[in-house]
């Protein structure tokens, strides 16, 4: 598997949301997608991301970014987390790992000594043709939403 770059062309996904319906790159065309890997639904980190992300939500909306989460969790999860914190967004149940493997955020972690394979928390900016603007690997979980507009500048 090749490790994807800026300005490389994203590669297509395709899968079940929060709703059960198979959502697709594809559809977001002409506009930019904020498309944020994380490890698991109600846990401190990813909680915290999250929610950043869909407080700013309108604002990032306003920018003509759109938000979509991916982590390995069931559709059943991502529902109970939505709910818990009325996230707008829509958030893919990748529970075979398809796509974070095609985005390469599904590797090698360490943790107490001990290696293991997880959700490698990344976040891709993705244009509207497209192509990667900008890959983020270092995640500011309470504070993504600044990270990513100061980073595009806008």
């Amino acid at each position: 598997m090749s490790v994807l770059k800026e300005g490389d062309k994203a590669p297509i996904f395709k899968g079940p949301n929060q709703d059960e319906k198979n959502i697709s790159l594809d559809d977001f065309k002409g506009k930019k997608v904020i498309l944020y890997f994380y490890p698991k639904d109600n846990t401190p980190g990813c909680t915290a991301e999250s929610c950043n992300l869909n407080e700013n939500y309108d604002i990032l909306r306003e920018k003509g970014l759109e938000v979509i989460g991916v982590s390995p969790d069931s559709i059943a999860s991502h529902q109970k987390f939505i709910a818990k914190y009325s996230l707008g967004f829509n958030l893919i149940a990748d529970t075979e790992k398809e796509i974070l493997e095609q985005y390469n955020a599904w590797g090698e972690k360490k943790m107490y000594g001990k290696t293991y394979m997880g959700v490698l928390r990344k976040t891709f900016i993705i244009d509207e043709n497209g192509v990667i603007l900008k890959i983020f690997e270092k995640v500011k979980t309470k504070d993504h939403t600044n990270q990513i507009l100061n980073e595009l500048g806008i």
